[in-house]
């Protein structure tokens, strides 16, 4: 492993008081954190590089955690940013197994759990989110699940059984996410919802029928507008579910997927402007102008929307941290202005035995553009959603503001450039596959 230029143990002086540089610190040894250290390489910086994570895994990509790893269709290796050597080699100083207990802006120090700290010349802070709680009795029972971890996903996997009872509350991307691989398991499945359909405040009520009749159709239990009032149990491990009404759903485990929260807790102690996540300008700096935020933390102007949005998908931790990166080694024409991207994928069984896995079977979808809840005034649809081979178009005074492509590829760019160019289409030839994308 690397040294530890720019640290020190308990108690001892500054990092940067032997006369040397002080170094990039980035808080969060997550995809984002070890993202940011690999492009600070890659753009020629040859100072001290901290990376500092409370985890005691290296940085790992969360994404699996919830498809492949949890399926066990890819193994733990496959999740890591980097291999273990691979910090070494360009001499990153990784801090895991540490908690950084503030940051002093003014000093340019940060201070860790353990009382050493940490002098920087900028600081980036990829430290992520947090799973909301359910506030419910019985919610500290054994057998209650959250996923943020590769453990939470380690725990879920080995609920994940035949004939296993599999209580989902929260029809989100995860709680989705879960029960399809937990019917894939050959678990029984029942999702427990607030809302009248998933992933409404996403995708409005016209995808959101679709995921839902996706996944009635193999075989889960969706109960819609019903209220958790509490978990029930016997000696300290859950046995159920009971809602508002009195009715009780037996489970064997339950999976939390109510959403998440973005971790700025030293954030706002130290001071940083905090509103829905840190917020940032275009080049990810914050109200500080040597601290950075990139990932589910950061609430960033985007150019394209010409507002602050916060976005808690894979591709923002994967991207954001080359422009904060850039930025942070004074490179002017470091702006963040990626359209927001996001995937997921799920498989069942095939529904009839001997059959080979249809596209009613699978969910493989991409998700390009922004909207916010009610702010669109019609979805177009190409394609067959009844097969579930199509491409859904969200729209506003006849301009593209998302597209989601659903078992259809090589359709991203054209969809792409359709929001970003802001121009008004012709709804007609947006639905009709006979056109090119890239001509209507």
């Amino acid at each position: 492993m690397a040294g530890t230029t720019g640290t020190t143990g308990a108690g001892g002086a500054t990092g940067a008081a032997d006369g040397r540089e002080r170094p990039i610190v980035i808080v969060g040894a997550s995809l984002g954190g070890a993202k940011a250290a690999e492009a600070l390489r890659e753009a020629g910086y040859r100072g001290g590089i901290v990376l500092v994570g409370e985890e005691h895994e290296r940085p790992y990509e969360r994404p699996p955690l919830s498809k492949g790893y949890l399926l066990g269709k890819e193994s733990r290796e496959k999740i890591y940013v980097h291999p273990p050597q691979w910090y070494a080699e360009h001499d990153v100083t990784l801090r895991l197994g540490t908690a950084v207990a503030a940051i002093d802006p003014a000093g340019h120090t940060i201070t860790l759990a353990d009382d050493g700290r940490v002098e920087y010349a900028k600081l980036l802070l990829t430290t992520g989110s947090v799973p909301r709680r359910l506030p419910v009795p019985g919610a500290d029972q054994d057998g209650v699940l959250y996923l943020r971890q590769v453990e939470d996903s380690d725990r879920i996997k080995a609920a994940l059984r035949p004939g296993a009872r599999i209580a989902v509350i929260g029809a989100g991307w995860i709680g989705l996410e879960v029960a399809a691989a937990a019917r894939t398991a050959g678990a029984e499945v029942t999702v427990l919802e607030a809302m009248e359909l998933p992933l409404l405040r996403v995708l409005g009520r016209e995808v959101a029928q679709v995921f839902a009749d996706l996944h009635r159709d193999h075989g889960v239990d969706l109960r819609f507008g019903v209220q958790v009032s509490e978990l029930t149990g016997t000696d300290g491990t859950v046995s159920g579910v009971r809602l508002g009404d009195g009715t009780e759903v037996a489970a064997d485990a339950v999976v939390i997927g109510i959403g998440i929260s973005p971790a700025t807790g030293l954030a706002e102690a130290a001071g940083l402007e905090v509103d829905n996540g840190i917020k940032t300008d275009r080049q990810l700096r914050t109200s500080d102008p040597d601290v950075y935020a990139a990932g589910d933390v950061a609430n960033a102007f985007h150019p394209l929307f010409a507002r602050h949005i916060r976005v808690e998908h894979w591709a923002n931790a994967l991207n954001q941290p080359q422009t904060a990166a850039r930025a942070m080694l004074g490179q002017p024409d470091a702006v963040y202005d990626r359209v927001p991207y996001f995937f997921t994928d799920a498989e069942w069984t095939p529904r009839h035995p001997n059959e080979p896995v249809a596209s009613r079977d699978k969910l493989s979808m991409e998700y390009l553009g922004y909207v916010e809840p009610d702010g669109y005034d019609r979805v177009v649809f190409r394609g067959d959603v009844k097969a579930n081979e199509f491409v859904a178009f969200w729209l506003s005074g006849g301009r593209v503001l998302a597209g989601m492509n659903m078992n259809i590829w090589d359709v991203t760019d054209p969809i792409r450039e359709l929001i970003v160019s802001k121009r008004v289409v012709d709804a007609d030839r947006l639905a009709d596959p006979n056109v090119p994308l890239g001509e209507v």
